[in-house]
């Protein structure tokens, strides 16, 4: 199933090809103090394809806090935070803001909270390559290859 998102100006746009159908989306709610400050809910599914589009590439941020190793794509003109990537043995890893979805029905979310308080930087990284979307595509509008 393809579900697609946005930043709320539509600078960064998300097209998220899904398992099953309907999805079942497992949404984490992060407890470090970014997340809840921001809202983030947390999405990713191995076998998931996310496609990222940057209407204007200049106008996306990204932060990176603690250890590091992570990147928190964030619109610079609406504050919206859809995406996060991990950089891990030369793979590109994400993780997408279920809030920055469209149209999701909340029948299909999963909803947990989750805290990685204590986790080790080794453990973090292995979590994230088992558990986070591996096939990331970021381009500007018109580079993303069709599939």
């Amino acid at each position: 199933m393809i579900l697609r998102g946005r930043c709320h100006c539509g600078n960064i746009a998300l097209e998220l090809a899904w398992p099953g159908d309907p999805p079942q989306i497992h949404a984490r709610a992060c407890d470090c103090s970014f997340c809840v400050k921001h809202g983030g809910v947390w999405t990713s599914d191995p076998g998931a394809r996310l496609a990222v589009t940057l209407r204007d590439r200049a106008r996306v941020s990204r932060y990176a806090f603690a250890s590091r190793t992570a990147s928190f794509h964030l619109c610079s003109d609406c504050g919206v935070v859809p995406f996060v990537t991990s950089d891990i043995e030369g793979g590109l890893f994400a993780v997408v803001n279920v809030n920055a979805l469209d149209d999701v029905d909340p029948s299909w979310l999963r909803k947990a909270s989750v805290t990685f308080e204590g986790e080790d930087l080794h453990s973090r990284l292995a979590r994230r390559a088992r558990n986070w979307i591996a096939d990331v595509r970021i381009g500007a509008a018109a580079s993303i290859p069709a599939r």
